[in-house]
């Protein structure tokens, strides 16, 4: 498992952003997100699950997001990050799952924000935006 430099957690979280990013404007493949979270130490992968769900909050998930993120997510309906993120509001409580529902909880959000990002990115950021997420590089494929 990989586990970044014992630094104050910064490095990681930028990395987490960008990772997470890439895969919400297509610039890496969900499989591709996938292996790296699952390369993660599972505390990392818990720090990961906290922060994504954090973006899916700012990024305002709807109950309409939820379910197409779910349907993107490959990951069945009826699993409990699935049914979390459907709910009305949504359950955020994903770093709190046994470690064997992590890759799905992962899958799950970040599935969910790309959905609602995408949307925010095209109603309200389009050719006006200083986020700098949102301005990401158009690159080759990250591992």
């Amino acid at each position: 498992m990989t586990e970044p430099s014992s630094d104050d957690g910064s490095t990681f979280r930028r990395e987490t952003e960008r990772v997470v990013n890439e895969i919400a404007q297509g610039l890496r493949t969900l499989d591709a997100g996938v292996r790296w979270f699952s390369d993660l130490a599972p505390t990392r992968q818990q720090m990961v699950l906290q922060e994504v769900a954090g973006y899916a909050m700012q990024a305002h998930i709807t109950a309409a997001d939820g379910r197409a993120g779910v349907a993107r997510s490959g990951v069945k309906p009826t699993a409990n990050p699935s049914v979390m993120i459907c709910m009305d509001p949504p359950r955020y409580g994903f770093a709190g799952l046994p470690s064997a529902e992590h890759v799905k909880a992962f899958r799950v959000l970040v599935s969910v924000f790309a959905v609602a990002d995408t949307r925010r990115r095209e109603r309200y950021c389009q050719g006006v935006c200083g986020h700098a997420w949102h301005n990401l590089p158009a690159a080759t494929e990250r591992p």
